[in-house]
């Protein structure tokens, strides 16, 4: 125990020296993180920042380690001994390192970043630091094939090493997450008898602890790529190390859960850009540290918050060693839960949109698909018609199932006025028997009524060369209640038959005055 402290405390002092160099040097270089100024964009620091600080992390960790074989005890012994296996994890996270630097300064595109990421994820793999085994906590024992362990592997590396560069958006956020999981890491690693494991976890944290004290709010030091990727790739390479001896769990469980907000941010973020229509990779503002600050809490407040919720992963991954089943599910459906509310009180629009979605089309899509069947028979039997009854029959077939109050249909050429028409040149108006409105009105006064309000859909109707012929014309009342028509189809086959309809009657049935 005394040496794990000496090791924390070489690795946070070197880590507080360094950073104020690293610092001087990133403004030298120019490396700096400048506000992008402007309304809704994802940076939100109002003061050129100087980045690189994964560089202080870097070389306090490595520093450190260095001593590591130095110690003349168990501890010197123990890393002496697996240096062959830890240089196999080493050697990729230095990857991921230098890779960082380059994109602080070039601002490297997202395939580029995964491709890399892929490599570094390979030499994990080919290390031995893998996803072989997976054993339930609810029970079951399944071997991996190969190439499903590999592809497992290279998901958590990947995924891990860019939920904690997600959640760089805030002075002292991604730094402090790290510093939790790794706790979990080292807790676990202790648990399952892989002390040099516990080494690096312990050098690591000191590392980040160092780096906080800059940056943390309000904040002189940005992690920059270089320390956010770096920071994340080691969690999740040393997840897989630390797991490799256990045989009771998930083989990542513990490190899932005790990774619960870099995990739930990514997760999120990919869903919400999903249900969106964004691109899966493209930045935005919409993190939950973003959420945080527009309901009002300030930069440190989120951050002390989300510290806490960091803390509460940990525990619950933490709880997890040895597990009985019940005690997993309980830790399983309280995460579940607490992941539920936390999203809906963030108020995400886009999930807001995708519940209403299911909560009405539980409800709703029987009748919605029964409109829109009726709307498709209606624009088959227009394409059908030849007089001038059959085509007001189709329409009010289509009706009387539809969710419209009112229709009219017009022509733009006034000696085509039969049936109830008028000079106003409408041949066809509908009105559903239940509507409250005044019976007395004449239709024209009727559909300008504004006693109730309403709101219209007019659809042109065109020739073959595109000149108008007319149009038809719907009125809905205002209500609370959601439109299930899909007006794709009103404004497709069915404005398009009922041209081609109009045009046969009158051909049929109407004279032109010059005619």
């Amino acid at each position: 125990m005394r040496s794990y402290v000496t090791l924390f405390l070489l690795s946070f002092v070197a880590a507080l020296a360094l950073t104020p160099i690293v610092r001087r040097k990133a403004t030298e270089w120019g490396a700096i993180a400048v506000p992008d100024g402007a309304e809704g964009g994802r940076h939100i620091h109002v003061r050129p920042t100087p980045r690189l600080g994964g560089i202080a992390i870097y070389l306090a960790f490595m520093t450190t380690l260095a001593c590591v074989p130095l110690m003349p005890n168990m501890v010197g012994d123990i890393f002496r001994a697996n240096l062959p296996r830890l240089l196999m994890l080493l050697a990729p996270a230095t990857l991921i390192f230098l890779f960082g630097i380059y994109d602080d300064f070039h601002n490297v595109g997202a395939t580029e970043k995964v491709i890399v990421q892929t490599v570094a994820a390979s030499l994990i793999f080919v290390g031995g630091f893998r996803i072989e085994n997976i054993s339930s906590p609810f029970g079951g024992h399944w071997h991996l094939p190969l190439w499903l362990s590999f592809a497992l592997t290279a998901i958590w590396v990947i995924g891990i090493t860019n939920a904690f560069n997600l959640i760089d958006g805030i002075d002292g956020l991604a730094a402090g997450a790290s510093v939790f999981a790794l706790l979990s890491i080292l807790v676990f690693s202790v648990a399952q008898g892989n002390p040099e494991i516990s080494q690096l976890a312990i050098v690591l944290i000191g590392a980040a602890l160092g780096f906080l004290r800059f940056n943390f709010n309000p904040a002189t030091i940005f992690l920059g790529d270089s320390g956010s990727l770096f920071l994340g790739f080691m969690a999740a390479a040393l997840s897989l190390a630390g797991s490799q001896k256990g045989s009771t769990i998930v083989a990542i469980a513990i490190p899932l859960v005790s990774f619960g907000l870099p995990v739930t941010e990514a997760g999120l973020s990919l869903a919400r850009r999903f249900v969106s229509g964004q691109s899966l990779l493209a930045g935005d503002r919409g993190h939950i540290h973003h959420k945080l600050l527009q309901h009002g809490l300030t930069q440190r407040q989120a951050v002390i918050l989300l510290y806490a919720v960091c803390g509460l992963f940990s525990l619950f991954g933490l709880m997890l060693i040895n597990p009985q089943r019940s005690l997993a599910a309980l830790v399983f459906f309280v995460l579940g839960v607490g992941i539920v509310f936390g999203v809906q009180r963030l108020r995400y629009a886009e999930f807001a949109e995708l519940g209403s979605q299911i909560k009405h089309g539980v409800t709703q899509r029987r009748r919605s698909l029964a409109i829109n069947v009726r709307v498709r028979r209606a624009s088959e039997d227009l394409s059908k018609v030849q007089t001038s009854s059959q085509l007001f029959a189709a329409l009010e077939t289509m009706l009387e199932t539809n969710e419209f109050d009112s229709a009219v249909l017009e022509l733009s050429v006034a000696e085509f006025s039969i049936g109830k028409g008028s000079a106003s040149h409408t041949i066809w108006s509908w009105k559903r028997e239940n509507d409250q409105a005044d019976e007395e009105l004449s239709e024209e006064l009727f559909f300008a009524d504004q006693t109730t309000a309403r709101w219209m859909l007019s659809l042109p109707l065109t020739d073959e060369t595109g000149t108008g012929i007319g149009q038809m014309t719907f009125h809905r009342k205002l209500t609370a209640n959601a439109l299930t028509i899909d007006l794709k189809h009103l404004c497709g086959d069915f404005q398009r038959e009922l041209s081609a309809a109009l045009l046969r009657v009158a051909s049929e049935q109407f004279k032109l005055a010059a005619g």
